[in-house]
């Protein structure tokens, strides 16, 4: 899976920081990235004054500061020079490639170290991974624990017992349940929902088919945004497609699903998320059916919307922003602000129009 020049230059700056002064080839090697993609990365990073060149090898720039391409995205300056910051993550080269270079942006600018953990989705491994960048000697954390959809999971009481401060991201602890009393920042996604079935609405459709997963944090957030949005919109509601996601079947069942409905009269959907919805434009052609003129679709995420064809309408949560924002929290946190009340922060997500909705 393609990993973004943000991630892949987190990753070289803090290997380049762990090794000294480090061959080129040698990085190659360790990263796993091709010598001729790396020697671009190493460039730009040589621009910002962060790394430095010398016959094959590369080491890290002394004092090296914030970069203008950091400033120019916003991310407001915090204390936290020397600092070393752990970040566990589901996964990379999707969703969470923005929200990690959001937070490696802010962290790069404050002058701090941006370190990642990933515990796949179902691996379960969320407490070791985390354990061992405390071993590292991480002062704060950004943590995208894999709890249940409702983040009810007895499994992560040890988030209550953290011996550093720690700020969740794109999670939302349930009342009274582990991470509760713990800095958040994420996306308000049913406000996304009810983007995306305004606009549908405003386009004469009085019924949307919803499909979601029902296992992930995200996918609870967007059924009950449905819920709510049907509701305030004055919708006819739809029974909810669960999509099976082991394996390309669960696609074309629901192609069929969609097809059957649109049948009986519901021309347009809310896919969550991009990688299914971009799959269903040619499933649902084979089966009588065009993407915008007999079915308005609507994906949700916007990782990859836009390369689809048609291209896809698609809500759009902040997720660089989203990173920036969390690891700016944690470090205010960091710099003092022990006894500053616990922030909730929610950003909220845009609609981006493209072709797909036939408007």
């Amino acid at each position: 899976m393609a990993v973004s020049a943000e991630v892949r230059r987190a990753w070289l700056t803090n290997a380049v920081r762990e090794s000294g002064t480090v061959r080129v080839m040698e990085l190659a090697r360790q990263l796993g990235i091709p010598a001729v993609t790396l020697r671009r990365d190493i460039a730009a990073l040589a621009r910002q004054g962060l790394l430095r060149r010398s016959h094959g090898a590369v080491s890290l720039a002394e004092e090296a500061g914030p970069t203008d391409s950091d400033s120019r995205m916003g991310v407001p300056p915090a204390g936290g020079r020397g600092r070393m910051l752990g970040m566990l993550v589901p996964t990379i080269g999707s969703y969470f490639d923005e929200v990690i270079a959001g937070a490696r942006a802010a962290a790069v600018t404050a002058g701090a170290r941006l370190v990642l953990g990933i515990a796949a989705y179902q691996a379960r491994d969320d407490r070791v991974q985390v354990e061992r960048m405390l071993e590292s000697a991480v002062e704060g954390l950004l943590l995208t624990p894999n709890w249940g959809p409702e983040g009810r999971d007895e499994d992560f009481d040890w988030l209550d017992d953290l011996p550093v401060p720690a700020v969740l991201v794109e999670r939302r602890a349930a009342p009274g349940g582990p991470g509760a009393t713990l800095d958040a920042v994420g996306t308000d996604h049913r406000h996304g929902v009810l983007l995306a079935l305004r606009h549908l609405a405003s386009l004469g459709h009085r019924s949307v088919a919803l499909s979601a997963r029902t296992d992930t944090s995200t996918s609870h957030q967007v059924r009950v945004g449905y819920a709510e949005a049907v509701r305030l919109l004055g919708l006819e509601p739809q029974p909810l497609i669960e999509l099976d996601s082991s394996g390309p079947g669960g696609v074309k069942a629901l192609a069929d699903r969609i097809a059957d409905g649109a049948a009986a009269g519901v021309r347009a959907a809310l896919v969550h998320n991009d990688h299914t919805a971009i799959q269903l434009p040619p499933l649902l052609r084979a089966r009588g059916l065009t993407v915008p003129d007999d079915l308005a679709l609507i994906s949700y995420d916007d990782v990859y919307a836009a390369l689809a064809a048609p291209a896809l309408t698609a809500v759009a949560p902040p997720k660089r922003a989203v990173g920036a924002a969390a690891a700016d929290l944690l470090l205010r946190r960091l710099d003092g602000g022990a006894d500053l009340p616990v922030r909730r922060i929610e950003l909220l997500p845009g609609l981006k129009i493209r072709g797909s909705c036939g408007a």
